[in-house]
């Protein structure tokens, strides 16, 4: 089952009917960089044209510009990064992450390891996965252009992270997905619906190895770039019923996670994930979870 009819008919099913979409490129301020410094003020004067993302603190769409927006001095310096505006969310879900020992369980390229950092004001310290050493170039690159001073680098498979025997106060599962049509022109041609289902078990597996390692207390963030619900609602019902998790309500950009999927009724609390359908952004889900053990 492939093809983009066998898709696009899904997503009607699911209460969202396919628009093609333009991807626009955005950037995110790197705040403990910036110190003092207007980001947008600075690229705007060398003729970059900004506009705001009403719901991120930092974020930037580039509306306009002359040239690349990886090639000024203020990227080079690590003022801010190339980051797809829904892709900025999750780590912005976090409560207070100063001082505290988070883990990015599946790191590369690491746009959201350094966003972290900047949030954390390069605090206490992050642990950053990733299986394929040729991403963790990248991500290591990433890091030391934004000066990030407090996080380890390690390659690892995210589904193996007991084996460092640490436990996190902040987890961070941006688990690898199928991702979607809009940043990829020939995902339907792509991708099938069993490429979707072996993506979400491995997702599944990532999910159970990281509530080994979540302190009580602590939160974990789930989010993916699939529009598929096998890889988010699906997932997360799982891990409602299999892993002792509970859903937070989060205030974000997005819809309500659904809590029917074709004629699957999920767990009520699904509603409190955010599913981002195609239009201002790409395709997104994003969710935060806790240990059912903790009292809120």
């Amino acid at each position: 089952m492939f093809g983009k009819d066998f898709f696009v008919g899904r997503y009607l099913e699911l209460g969202w009917k396919y628009e093609d979409v333009e991807p626009r490129q955005a950037i995110c301020a790197n705040v403990t960089n910036t110190r003092g410094t207007d980001v947008a003020e600075r690229l705007e004067s060398r003729g970059i044209k900004l506009e705001k993302i009403p719901f991120l603190e930092n974020g930037y769409w580039v509306c306009r510009s002359r040239f690349s927006v990886g090639a000024t001095s203020e990227y080079l310096s690590g003022l801010y990064s190339i980051q797809e505006a829904a892709a900025q969310i999750p780590v912005t879900l976090f409560s207070e992450i100063r001082d505290k020992t988070v883990l990015d369980a599946c790191a590369a390229p690491g746009g959201k390891t350094t966003q972290l950092a900047s949030l954390m004001k390069n605090t206490g310290i992050t642990v950053a996965l990733d299986v394929d050493k040729r991403r963790l170039t990248a991500l290591s690159n990433q890091l030391e252009r934004c000066h990030v001073k407090n996080t380890i680098v390690y390659q690892m498979d995210a589904r193996r992270v007991a084996k460092l025997g640490i436990s996190f106060d902040r987890i961070l599962l941006d688990v690898p997905c199928s991702g979607n049509f809009v940043t990829d022109k020939k995902w339907f041609e792509r991708r099938t619906i069993e490429d979707v289902k072996r993506n979400a078990a491995v997702q599944r597996e990532i999910l159970a190895e990281a509530v080994k390692v979540l302190k009580n207390d602590g939160e974990l963030i789930y989010s993916t770039c699939s529009l598929e619900p096998e890889e988010n609602e699906l997932n997360i019902d799982w891990a409602i019923r299999n892993l002792e998790l509970k859903t937070i309500r989060i205030e974000c950009y997005g819809q309500e996670g659904l809590t029917r999927v074709f004629t699957q009724k999920l767990d009520k609390s699904i509603e409190n994930c955010k599913r981002i359908w195609p239009g201002q952004t790409q395709g997104f889900f994003v969710t935060k979870l806790r240990k059912r053990t903790f009292a809120c």
